[in-house]
């Protein structure tokens, strides 16, 4: 399909907003189980080295369960995806340091160093789209 900004059979909007929900899921789901265990997400962070854990953890439901909520109903769009790809490829570095593994451990950490990059760009492209019709942005505007 050529990009044409005039083309109207494309429904921009809809993809725009099932973007946003696949790209919010996980996000949301991995806050949420991080705030229903919390002390064992407190420990994880500190099997990572995430710094002051519980400052961490925290950060990290906010972030997820917060800005992923956000994503869902499409309320301030292109900040928080752009803020949610930063923290995505910083997380990679935290928690997914594949260099310091060994054989199919190293492997896995490898596959969820570089899933986050792809999900940070996902997160890019939105950010750069913006939330579309669908959304709390567009009844605000």
């Amino acid at each position: 399909m050529k990009d044409n900004p005039m083309n109207t059979s494309f429904p921009r909007d809809q993809v725009l907003f099932a973007s946003r929900l696949l790209l919010a899921l996980l996000f949301v789901l991995m806050g949420w189980s991080k705030l229903t265990g919390f002390e064992g997400t407190v420990g994880y962070m500190a099997s990572t080295g995430a710094p002051v854990p519980t400052v961490s953890a925290i950060i990290a439901i906010v972030t997820e369960l917060g800005i992923g909520l956000a994503l869902v109903v499409g309320f301030l769009t292109r900040p928080f995806s752009l803020l949610l790809a930063i923290y995505t490829i910083v997380t990679a570095f935290i928690g997914h340091h594949y260099w310091t593994f060994d054989g199919v451990a190293r492997y896995d950490m490898w596959i969820h160093f570089y899933k986050n990059f792809s999900i940070a760009g996902g997160l890019l492209a939105l950010a750069a789209s913006g939330s579309g019709r669908f959304s709390v942005d567009a009844l605000r505007r």
